[in-house]
């Protein structure tokens, strides 16, 4: 199983970037994390990251036929891009949308993600840890 994991702006600077909200690990410990489990599961990971709209844009629209799941975290896309919603819409492949910190519990213009509808499913406040989760929920397919 080949699964495409999307990161938006601002994620390269975790691990310094506010860290009571998004933790000390970087994005780099947290792909190495990824990678080491995906072994044991038997999965090929992709791991990207862009703070530029239409590359994310791109990089969805190519994952078709090539990637089983695309695993999303849109960052503030998730509350502002059609483009993202309608480029998942648009291939098919079944998406998971991701989050570090419970968006829900944060201000109210975070509250809203335009990609949800069009998503599989939502992981959401669990830090690094949410990696993880869409990983095993992409692998297991449930």
């Amino acid at each position: 199983m080949k699964i495409l994991f999307l990161n938006g702006p601002n994620l390269n600077l975790l691990g310094t970037r506010e860290p009571e909200k998004y933790g000390r690990m970087t994005l780099a410990e947290i792909e190495a994390k990824v990678r080491e489990r995906a072994v044991r599961l038997g999965a090929e990971i992709d791991f990207r990251q862009s703070n530029l709209e239409g590359q994310l844009v791109d990089w969805i629209q190519q994952a078709k036929d090539k990637f089983q799941v695309i695993v999303i975290n849109a960052a503030a896309y998730t509350h502002t891009s059609i483009a993202l919603r309608d480029a998942i819409a648009g291939v098919g492949v079944p998406t998971i949308e991701i989050h570090l910190s419970n968006v829900h519990a944060r201000e109210e213009f975070r509250h809203k993600s335009l990609i949800a509808p069009v998503c599989r499913g939502q992981i959401t406040g669990f830090g690094p840890l949410s990696y993880l989760l869409a990983l095993e929920a992409a692998v297991s397919g449930n």
